[in-house]
């Protein structure tokens, strides 16, 4: 036996064995109960993984690892959401085609991955910008079509005009700019095509109940949709019998206390009204500038208001019959709610702040003791004619109803725009005929391909209108005169079914069988990056709603489970980045320390959805603990160590507890307190195959040579799970790690209730311990029931 264990030998010579057995592929034929981890599968970029995509990655393997142990039919595929500007970008500066630099980087992010030890089922692997599979991101196309889902329009859109595209409002920032690209976005307006997201706006909500999510994840997602109830009301336009000015307001019963009216700068009525506002030079202008805005960029909280007053026209405020002055305003928007809101500055900051710069009357409708003003909350009506005196949520139906309104629900959500004026992306399977109507192409003709012959220069069109091949081929199949489509799609509809296609990766007939979908659907956990809450996470939701609404699922929501790891910061504290060059790639501290050390350390710098700076300096101490694991082989025989034996059974118990709460860094924390105890006394052979077991899906490769060193056959990962004995601590006594100075030096058994000073003194009676401690002072002392002591001198 070496005395030094030699990572790089023992992790080829097991990657190489677990890929040719495939030990990781999920059994079709199993009647195991099944679990379907997956992770947000990446985009292959040219800069490969950083040790911050290694975190998430290595949660979900330790933790299908674990499942498999434990007897569950594992799923655990991965994939490539290859489509993308990035890579179309690059061909614009190189020439090189977006497909062949795609290939190459998921080439490199194969490698890196398997030096790591991931166990993904390979037998799986997709990539979407194949046409084996975006020939279904087009059937799922047609499915919306067909079912007045998908449709194209007329509409203002968010124009990029670096990556000379239009962007969902959900890729714009909140300070105006592209998320991609950082360019500060423009308004267009351009023919485009939707999905009707908005069609399951109160599922969307709704659903969030059923999930097992952050909630904060679950809160950005039901703030983005916005559902609001509340009450539609008209005002009358002084002078103007048939023109109203429709609102919708959460807050009918401070209608009193409507002191003006804002619209939208964008509102169709403005057009009509034109005639009677005798500053209209000033309203256009006004009109002009806000088009240039995005609406992130309008609506941004804390943004200082604007406004021009509409001269020469009132309103009528239903309620009090009072002429009361009209705005236009940028921070209303023309396709949220009806495009005008009635503004009560007395109780609502925004109208307060607009009235105060613009001189409006403010009247207070709402009784308030000390709260200051403007009072936002609900109570008791004053000054609302006959309505005085009654409550808040009494006076809303109470009011509507005396107007002649009516309750009704809104959301904010808006319809997906889905249309991108680039290369790299799904072809949109719609041509259109000689007189410029759309048709969905038959089922048969997919995949619709992508051409090859096609310059990638943004222009501000699509450059698929430049393929001679695409037309031919379109003109060939259906006619001279008809013309293809040459929008592609926005690559979030690719990653909006991915999940689906694991389940079924090679089937020609359908985008994955009814059969296959029921034994695998839905993700049980799935983990990434907090950033997709408004983005993937919500079309996704959407896209299976779509299913389940239409017959094809039984389930309404596609994650039961969702996890986000924190980011992993750069050595020097910022975010990691290419351009900062503080990356650090994984490979080069595999190298150094090997996989199962950079797996360990990764989980061990802190609870998973933390943010957390790196430093390869730190990943020596996860390095020393296996070597210690190495060594400890030495002393395995046939005498059982008696007094790790309560520790051992209380490991088994709280490594896999914590495995299943993703709580990785304390399961870890255990096996060091654990082996400490091991190495007191020579082990038995039993107690020696449980402990490499419950390290065994934090660090695969050395236990994998470990296991097979013993004598056992086949390969860990698929030997079961140890049985823990609870009585062998239910003397209720815990195992304690000691340390001086953060190191731990021993370890110690104490029963469960031990006073904090009686445990301490035993502590400090641990031999080892006790030689650290010899002739320094003990500055203070950290004691953490059930877990450690910490002395620090």
């Amino acid at each position: 036996m070496k005395n030094s264990y030699d990572h790089s030998g023992v992790e080829s010579k097991w990657q190489q064995r677990w890929e040719e057995e495939q030990l990781y592929a999920a059994d079709e034929d199993s009647e195991k109960e099944k679990r379907y981890v997956l992770d947000m599968y990446p985009y292959p970029s040219g800069a490969g993984l950083h040790v911050g995509h290694v975190e998430g990655y290595t949660a979900t393997d330790i933790y299908t690892r674990y499942l498999r142990m434990r007897g569950y039919n594992v799923l655990h595929p991965i994939g490539w959401d290859a489509f993308g500007l990035p890579a179309e970008n690059y061909a614009v500066k190189t020439g090189i085609h977006p497909k062949e630099t795609t290939d190459s980087s998921i080439k490199n992010f194969i490698e890196q991955i398997k030096r790591l030890g991931l166990s993904y089922d390979w037998s799986r692997e997709i990539g979407t910008h194949t046409p084996e599979y975006y020939k279904w991101t087009q059937w799922f196309f047609l499915l919306l079509y067909k079912n007045n889902l998908a449709y194209k329009k007329d509409a203002p859109v968010n124009w990029d005009p670096i990556d000379q595209t239009v962007l969902a409002n959900e890729q714009v920032l909140a300070d105006g700019t592209a998320e991609r690209s950082g360019a500060v976005v423009e308004k267009r307006n351009m023919m485009q095509w939707f999905f009707k997201i908005t069609d399951y706006a109160e599922a969307l909500d709704a659903d969030l109940d059923l999930v097992d999510w952050p909630e904060s994840t679950i809160t950005n997602q039901r703030n983005w949709i916005g559902k609001s109830e509340g009450a539609e009301l008209q005002f009358p336009i002084v002078g103007k019998e048939t023109e109203v000015i429709t609102v919708f307001t959460t807050r009918p019963d401070t209608l009193y206390g409507a002191t003006y009216m804002v619209m939208a700068p964008e509102h169709p009525l403005l057009d009509l009204l034109k005639g009677d506002i005798t500053n209209w030079n000033e309203v256009a202008a006004y009109v002009k500038e806000s088009a240039s805005k995005s609406d992130i960029e309008r609506s941004a909280e804390g943004k200082e208001k604007s406004g021009v007053r509409l001269e020469g026209v009132m309103a009528i405020n239903p309620a009090t019959k009072e002429e009361i002055p009209i705005f236009i305003a940028d921070y209303v928007l023309g396709h949220y709610g009806t495009g005008a809101i009635m503004a009560v500055p007395a109780h609502d900051e925004r109208d307060w702040e607009f009235a105060k710069k613009y001189n409006c009357a403010i009247r207070e409708v709402i009784e308030r003791t000390d709260a200051p003003a403007p009072f936002t909350g609900n109570g008791i009506l004053k000054n609302s004619g006959t309505c005085s005196g009654m409550e808040s949520l009494q006076a809303k139906s109470a009011i509507t109803e005396m107007v002649g309104g009516h309750m009704k629900t809104t959301y904010r959500l808006r319809d997906w725009l889905i249309g991108r004026q680039r290369y790299w992306g799904a072809p949109i399977p719609i041509v259109y005929d000689p007189e410029g109507n759309p048709h969905p192409i038959p089922e048969e003709h997919l995949p619709w391909l992508l051409p090859t012959d096609v310059d990638f220069e943004p222009k501000g069109y699509s450059p698929l209108s430049r393929s001679k091949e695409l037309h031919a081929r379109t003109e060939k199949i259906f006619g001279t005169g008809w013309t293809p489509e040459v929008d592609t799609m926005d690559t979030f509809v690719c990653s909006s079914w991915y999940f689906f296609r694991f389940a079924d990766p090679h089937n020609e007939q359908a985008f994955a069988s009814a059969e296959q979908i029921k034994k695998w659907l839905p993700v049980d956990l799935y983990v990434g990056g907090a950033e997709h809450t408004v983005l993937h996470l919500l079309y996704a939701r959407f896209f299976t709603k779509v299913l389940h609404t239409l017959g094809y699922i039984s389930f309404s929501e596609p994650f039961l489970k969702l996890r986000h790891p924190g980011t992993i910061l750069a050595e020097d504290g910022r975010k990691m980045s290419k351009s900062l060059n503080n990356v650090v790639n994984p490979n080069d501290v595999v190298d150094q320390y090997g996989a199962d050390a950079v797996r360990m350390y990764e989980m061990f710098m802190g609870p998973l959805a933390d943010m957390k700076p790196w430093s390869t300096q730190n990943i020596s101490g996860v390095r020393r603990f296996l070597e210690k694991v190495w060594r400890l082989q030495a002393s395995v025989g046939d005498e059982a160590n008696a007094t790790a034996d309560s520790v051992l059974h209380y490991t088994v118990k709280k490594v896999g507890d914590d495995i299943e709460s993703q709580k990785f860094n304390t399961a870890i924390s255990q096996l060091m307190i654990c082996l400490n105890a091991l190495q007191s006394a020579p082990l038995s052979r039993a107690q020696w195959s449980t402990f490499i077991r419950i390290l065994a899906p934090f660090a695969p490769h050395m236990t994998e040579e470990l296991w097979e060193k013993i004598g056992e056959e086949g390969s860990i990962h698929s030997a079961p799970w140890p049985q823990y004995d609870a009585d062998a601590f239910a003397q209720e006594s815990a195992p304690y790690a000691v340390q001086v100075n953060g190191k731990v030096r021993g370890t110690i058994t104490l029963k469960s209730g031990v006073s904090e000073q009686e445990a301490i003194e035993q502590a400090k009676a641990v031999s080892n311990v006790a030689a650290y401690l010899n002739g320094k002072e003990i500055k203070r002392t950290v004691f953490v029931a059930g877990r450690l002591i910490n002395f620090v001198v």
